[in-house]
């Protein structure tokens, strides 16, 4: 049997996993580092630390496994978006990598805000304004406060091109992971001359676009010795995170959405072709299919049940240790015993402002109607609630734009609490699925692989051969009425605090 070989480039680290052409994962490796912060604002690593990572996780993953390296047939990458990296003519790093977080480029984007306007900028790049962690904003930085850096530049690159070209020797990039560059027309799929030409950058400097999923080239034999694998490995263009993980719950048809809770809630619905609506401004994205686009959003996530827990749940972590049970299972128990809408009590996420489609840096989290009733097991379920009902709200958000949602596919590590994936199906009234294989960011990079050297006809066939079902949670119709009150009331608390986040 022949092998694909996953990488998922994350933030903080690198997964290696090892699939078998029916979707299996053989083995798999996480290798973790920790991000250099110069600063409060700035955020950075050495590229040579993703190198390293990388080829630790692989070597592990290959003695797990046992697989002879001549049968491992392609490389398929799933990738964080917006981290830069200057490199040389010859592709070396002339400093660290500027990862996605780093917001030290705020001037800069304020400045290209002011000159382009956000309604320009969403209609050309599909992204609904200019931030500092856009790289037109970090390259604007470069040339203004590193100007020898900016000089002898020669490729700006993000994580999967550095990848691809240390790998094959070629400066090749796909449109998922360039829509957050704010230098890519993602309308007529071409760099943004306008753009370029004011952050100063040439076309020669950057790589040369293809699709996600199309063969690049074989390893380098230098390389394939230094991997210990051979040039039977071709790699192949991958895809950002999130388009790889839409790609591993099968999320590929208009009318099916994933969402994957975790530390932030992201959201990909589907659609076949570019909608751009200033009324909502959902971020739009070019997927990892062809001429395919996704309405993407994001908004905080399971990052607000992690900060009740670490600060409020004491007991629960005690209890954990005592008893190696995962604290979350614990928190999920503590939910279960408390009603559907939570007597009253409901919650505001917004604990780093909102995100889509609020679109509010200021907005804060609240707590609103608990009394003498309410106990600790009320506030873990009202935020699961509180989750579901940003869910909710993009989805409404998206039927605005014409995009309806049938199904729902789950992904995260919010996808394994059971009575959160019952929530937001009641909460939504669409079914929810679970996937049978979690690493559905992992597994789409390998179908993307197997599809670029024909072990799979089309991503269609390799959705029908390696995504599964788990687990499907249907809507519990006794709960509607509960939350159709519940959701209104969320709303009503957004919209009534607006002018108190103001003055804040």
């Amino acid at each position: 049997m022949d092998y694909i070989l996953a990488l998922d480039l994350g933030t903080t680290a690198i997964k290696v996993i090892l699939f078998d052409s029916e979707g299996n994962a053989m083995a798999k490796s996480t290798q973790e580092y920790a991000l250099v912060t110069p600063s409060a604002l700035e955020v950075e690593l050495p590229v040579e630390t993703y190198w390293e990572a990388f080829k630790k996780g692989l070597a592990e993953v290959m003695a797990a496994s046992g697989v002879a390296p001549s049968k491992v047939k392609g490389l398929g990458i799933s990738a964080q978006g917006e981290t830069l990296i200057m490199a040389d003519e010859y592709g070396n790093p002339l400093m660290n990598a500027i990862v996605w977080l780093d917001n030290r480029a705020q001037r800069e984007a304020a400045e290209l805000a002011a000159h382009f306007g956000n309604e320009l900028t969403y209609s050309t790049t599909g992204q609904v304004e200019i931030v500092p962690t856009w790289p037109a904003s970090k390259i604007l930085w470069l040339q203004r406060n590193m100007p020898e850096i900016h000089k002898k530049t020669r490729r700006f690159l993000l994580i999967e091109d550095y990848f691809i070209h240390r790998l094959t020797g070629k400066y090749v990039c796909e449109g998922s992971l360039i829509c957050s560059t704010a230098y890519w027309d993602i309308i007529n799929k071409v760099w943004w001359k306008d753009m370029l030409d004011y952050i100063k950058v040439d076309e020669g400097q950057l790589p040369e676009l293809r699709e996600s999923g199309e063969m690049v080239g074989p390893l380098l034999p230098e390389v394939a010795k230094e991997l210990g694998l051979t040039s039977d490995t071709v790699v192949a263009t991958g895809a950002l995170d999130q388009a790889c993980g839409a790609l591993g719950a099968g999320n590929i048809v208009p009318g099916m959405v994933s969402e994957n809770t975790g530390a932030a809630l992201a959201i990909c619905a589907t659609t076949g072709k570019p909608l751009i609506n200033p009324k909502w401004k959902i971020p739009c994205h070019y997927h990892a299919i062809p001429d395919t686009y996704m309405a993407h959003t994001f908004t905080t996530g399971g990052m607000v049940l992690r900060w009740f827990k670490d600060h409020f749940c004491q007991v629960e972590s005690v209890t954990s240790s005592l008893s190696n049970i995962d604290p979350y299972k614990i928190m999920d128990d503590e939910a279960k015993t408390v009603p559907a809408g939570c007597s009253g009590l409901v919650m505001l996420p917004h604990l780093q402002g909102a995100m889509a489609p609020e679109s509010n840096a200021k907005a804060k989290g609240v707590f609103y109607g608990f009394t003498l009733h309410h106990t600790k097991p009320y506030f873990i379920r009202a935020i699961m609630e509180a989750i579901a009902f940003a869910i909710n709200k993009n989805i409404d958000a998206l039927l605005e734009m014409g995009i309806g949602t049938s199904e729902i596919r789950s992904l995260g590590g919010g996808s394994r609490s059971t009575i959160w994936n019952q929530i937001k199906a009641d909460v939504s009234g669409k079914p929810i699925y679970t996937m049978q294989n979690e690493e559905c960011g992992s597994l789409g990079a390998a179908m993307l692989a197997a599809k670029s050297i024909g072990m799979t006809k089309s991503i269609e066939d390799a959705v029908g051969k390696m995504v599964s079902v788990k687990k499907e949670y249907k809507p519990n119709p006794d709960n509607k009425e509960v939350y159709k009150i519940a959701y209104g009331k969320y709303k009503r608390l957004y919209e009534s605090l607006v002018p108190n986040f103001e003055v804040d």
